[in-house]
């Protein structure tokens, strides 16, 4: 099928694609709580004669469709959760669910996806290939990703896609990005153990709060002294609370931080440091240090392959103008990483900016809005994405 086709009818589902958007922003659902969405998706997809459906992971949905060449599976990834944000938009379509909004815009990747369904339902054909749609709770919060994939939702998968609206683009730009999109993240739980004693005479203690100041210091310094300055690495430290009274040396101290990284290599090295110097540095001081690590979502790395046939879509279908580069990666987390960490595959933006039409708001803003022009290129694109990575793997 020609780019051109491809675009042209996806383009005749804008309407149908701007008003399932604005139903599913009419009611959104927090992480893992997505009941309504879930049941919402699966009736378009029966609508669509999709009948291998299976639900996963709680409010997660596995849908199957038949394609030309049963040997090749090719899949395609949209979150569906909401943010516990207030909807302060003036809009016919605003949230009517008080504090929830679709403030990330997973409304409209859902709403995408299900516009591939409805690209080959509407247009009576059939994929080249099987094809998987994977409707995926709780990416803002505890991360539906994982949870699938032990449900079996990249059983015989050979590649995948995902996309994210973007703010910072105008509509009809896309984001492409090699190697490291997005940072894995670690939550730092640390706890210092001193001895309290009278403050005026702090000799016959340990200061808990003096060991948690220069533990503070001296974590910085992995970062500046121990890891290669080509790299990347964040260490923040939070909250952190201790002591009783203003007279009394501090016998405990508690602090929370979050550890940032894009090479896993890098993040290995970071926890040990982290760990060895909240045990060690302590025992200088007399005290004691307690390192706990709550691990966090994996580090995004896109496929080259993926990546490429992004690019030649994109050029195809918008035009060489339409590309943006991003040369830098984003230190926020995305659970497709662990998509990724098991098939080939590309994570790529979607621009839904338009400045005409006052569509600026960034996301987790309760003003946010996407333009619907964007919601049938984003289809456009992802059935490109099928027919070239398909035709890449039978060569």
């Amino acid at each position: 099928m020609e780019h051109r086709d491809i675009l042209n009818f996806s383009k005749n589902l804008s309407h149908w694609l701007k008003e399932v958007r604005e139903e599913f922003h009419q009611f959104p659902e927090l992480g893992m709580a997505e009941f309504n969405t879930s049941e919402r998706i699966i009736n378009y997809l029966a609508q669509m004669e999709v009948k291998n459906i299976k639900k996963v992971a709680g409010t997660g949905i596995i849908a199957d469709i038949s394609g030309l060449d049963p040997s090749v599976t090719i899949a395609l990834r949209a979150d569906i959760d909401a943010l516990p944000i207030e909807d302060i938009k003036d809009s016919p379509y605003a949230s009517k669910i008080k504090g929830l909004c679709h403030a990330c815009g997973h409304d409209a990747h859902t709403t995408i996806l299900l516009g591939v369904a409805k690209f080959f339902h509407d247009n009576g054909s059939v994929p080249p290939c099987n094809l998987r749609l994977l409707f995926q709770p709780a990416e803002e919060t505890v991360g539906g990703a994982q949870p699938m994939i032990k449900e079996g939702a990249l059983e015989g998968v050979d590649y995948i896609f995902g996309l994210h609206v973007d703010d910072t683009l105008e509509t009809g730009m896309i984001g492409y990005k090699y190697g490291a999109m997005n940072a894995s993240s670690d939550t730092l739980d640390i706890t210092i153990k001193g001895k309290s004693c009278h403050g005026a005479y702090p000799s016959g203690g340990t200061d808990a709060i003096l060991i948690a100041s220069d533990l503070i210091l001296s974590l910085q310094s992995i970062v500046s002294r121990n890891i290669d300055a080509r790299e990347s690495g964040v260490i923040t430290i939070g909250t952190i609370s201790g002591g009783t009274q203003g007279n009394i040396v501090a016998d405990r101290v508690h602090m929370r931080g979050t550890l940032r990284t894009l090479n896993p290599k890098i993040r290995r090295e970071m926890l040990e440091r982290i760990g060895n110097m909240v045990v060690t540095l302590p025992l200088a001081f007399g005290g004691e240090g307690k390192f706990i690590r709550e691990e966090g979502y994996t580090s995004l790395i896109n496929h080259d392959s993926a990546v490429d046939i992004v690019v030649e879509n994109s050029k195809k279908i918008l035009g060489e103008n339409a590309l943006y580069e991003k040369k830098v990666p984003n230190m926020g987390v995305e659970d497709f990483a662990y998509f990724l960490e098991k098939v080939p595959g590309a994570f790529f933006t979607l621009g839904i900016r338009n400045e005409a039409k006052r569509i600026t708001a960034p996301a987790h803003n309760g003003m946010f809005d996407i333009d619907p022009e964007a919601l049938p290129i984003g289809v456009a694109l992802q059935v490109a994405n099928i027919f070239s990575i398909y035709q890449k793997l039978k060569k």
